[in-house]
């Protein structure tokens, strides 16, 4: 009981050394820019409506935190709808393209094609075609996590253990046996790595798209406070999404230890 208890501190005292070291680094940076910037402002090198000090901003993200918390509900719903959507339908995809060479010689340019078309053309066309709700802000949200996840999934299949392979298929394994206790298993790590990077990106999709046309949200606060020269509001809706977007972030990657580990855990067990 004594050595569990021991391993388990030494494995957080591990843990805290290792935040430690990778954190300090980019918090001291951090701390400097933000010395450098509120002196700037306050001694007049810069004008404070064009860039409030960052007390300023403190002070109106405090102030504001009641009045913005129904906006910030709405994107994050607009964001966690289409982050759903969006991973699932690229690991969906990634799966048949994996699966049928012919699919994916077919549809594997279109998709890297359809990635160019900037979101700003095609956002105001969905909401022209489904409206000013929720739906086609989710759709754009789901767009832009499709890609990374899809891209991910199918690098991942394709850094299955050959020899492995080689192995289930003397053995006599079937294809959809080989598919999903050996390939599925092998890119979940690359799966997650897509998935972390959809979710910092479909925070962003939901506030291109409430820009673009919405009644509540943080894309639509941005826009009202650009348009009245309220900088300090446009960088206290900036500072959301930026904790939004790391939330979600870091929700997925507990996601991946969990899965991850408790993978590796069932194949020691």
């Amino acid at each position: 009981m004594n050595a569990d208890k021991q391993g388990r501190r030494s494995r957080a005292n591990a843990r805290f050394r290792r935040y430690w070291q990778g954190g300090w680094p980019p918090f001291l940076l951090g701390m400097i820019l933000l010395t450098v910037w509120e002196t700037a402002v306050r001694k007049g090198w810069v004008e404070a409506w064009l860039l409030p000090a960052p007390s300023t901003v403190g002070k109106e993200f405090i102030a504001s935190a009641e009045r913005m918390w129904p906006d910030l509900l709405s994107t994050a719903t607009v964001a966690l709808t289409g982050l759903a959507a969006g991973v699932a339908a690229g690991a969906v995809f990634a799966s048949l393209l994996h699966l049928s060479r012919l699919l994916r010689a077919a549809l594997y340019p279109l998709i890297v094609l359809s990635q160019n078309i900037p979101l700003i053309v095609l956002a105001p066309l969905l909401v022209m075609w489904m409206g000013f709700g929720d739906e086609p802000k989710a759709l754009i949200a789901a767009l832009v996590c499709f890609f990374p996840v899809t891209v991910a999934v199918l690098d991942g299949f394709r850094r299955t253990d050959p020899v492995l392979i080689s192995y289930m298929r003397m053995a006599g394994a079937s294809r959809w046996q080989l598919f999903f206790l050996l390939e599925w298993p092998s890119a979940l790590p690359s799966f997650f790595s897509g998935a972390k990077l959809s979710a910092a990106y479909s925070v962003m999709g939901a506030v291109i798209a409430e820009w673009l046309g919405a009644e509540r949200g943080l894309g639509m606060i941005m826009q009202l406070a650009a348009s009245s020269f309220r900088t300090d509001r446009v960088f206290v809706a900036t500072l959301w999404v930026i904790l939004l977007s790391l939330l979600l972030f870091f929700a997925m990657g507990w996601l991946e230890r969990l899965a991850v580990r408790g993978k590796a855990g069932g194949d020691a067990g």
